[in-house]
């Protein structure tokens, strides 16, 4: 069986490439527990508050020492992850409403969830005699974006998202407000609160992103 090598598809249609598939990935999920008041010296019980979202960091090795073209070719492209992209559904630059775009990580049948890269370092590890960068690894850090139980799944197409918004939140508004706003609809709030994982809609930080999916 011939092997099959692991992309990057982003939220844009656009796919890079590993040049070699990654040795090891790390998966991790947490969920939050608060201690409630502990009275005469007992243990506090603990109560559940929610799940957090799941993280995933991804080591890649990118070498072009058979071609002596600079390895920033490539790693040039994960960099941009971090980078806006006005052009996203929902995007608004007057209103400072943007974002860099999703990814999902896909290795033969194996898609992971949808997640933002949060971080990237890297590191240029091999240099030509004229100082060109041949050989970087490249260390990932993503967290999941929205609620997604894609890891694993047999097909890494099957589950292509539909388009949505998103919503910067600002001082003062609460989930009713902004369901008014895109729903038409104060009483959708609750469809917000599922969508983002929200367990307190009254604890909104400002400046934070709302996905807003679709009204069906």
């Amino acid at each position: 069986m011939p092997t099959q090598k692991a992309y990057i598809l982003v939220e844009t249609g656009a796919r890079i490439d590993c040049l070699f598939n990654p040795a090891e990935l790390a998966i991790s999920k947490t969920n939050s527990w608060d201690p409630s008041d502990a009275r005469g010296g007992k243990e506090p019980q603990m109560a559940y508050s929610g799940a957090n979202p799941g993280s995933m960091t991804l080591d890649l090795t990118f070498d072009t020492t058979d071609t002596g073209q600079p390895v920033t070719t490539h790693t040039d492209k994960i960099m941009h992850l971090l980078d806006v992209d006005p052009s996203l559904p929902g995007s608004d630059e007057e209103s400072n409403n943007v974002r860099p775009p999703y990814i999902t990580f896909n290795w033969g049948a194996m898609r992971s969830f949808k997640s933002v890269v949060t971080s990237v370092s890297t590191t240029f590890t091999y240099f030509s005699s004229s100082g060109v960068p041949l050989r970087a690894k490249v260390v990932m850090e993503l967290t999941q974006y929205q609620p997604d139980n894609a890891f694993g799944r047999q097909n890494p197409t099957s589950g292509t998202p539909r388009p949505h918004k998103v919503h910067r939140v600002q001082p003062g508004e609460t989930l009713d407000r902004i369901a008014a706003r895109h729903y038409g609809d104060s009483t959708r709030w609750r469809l917000l609160a599922t969508a983002n994982g929200i367990t307190d809609p009254l604890a909104l930080k400002p400046g934070s992103l709302l996905s807003i999916p679709r009204s069906e």
